[in-house]
């Protein structure tokens, strides 16, 4: 699980890189649960709320980017 203050060091490429990994390990993750071999059940909603995490940063900085060129 990554905090957010160490999300919002990052610069955004980094954090869409991150964003796409977290992405593929929950389809990974799905696809296990689908095929019957899932046994970290955790490990889905602690990777939904990272991608979440992510999500919320980057809209933050995207914000904070407009706001300053205004």
């Amino acid at each position: 699980m990554t905090t957010a203050s160490d999300l919002r060091d990052k610069t955004p490429d980094e954090l869409r890189d991150q964003l796409v990994n977290l992405k593929k390990e929950a389809f990974n993750l799905r696809f296990q649960q689908a095929t019957g071999q899932f046994e970290n059940t955790a490990r889905m909603r602690s990777v939904r709320r990272d991608v979440a995490r992510v999500k919320t940063i980057l809209n933050e900085k995207a914000a904070a980017a407009a706001k300053s060129e205004a």
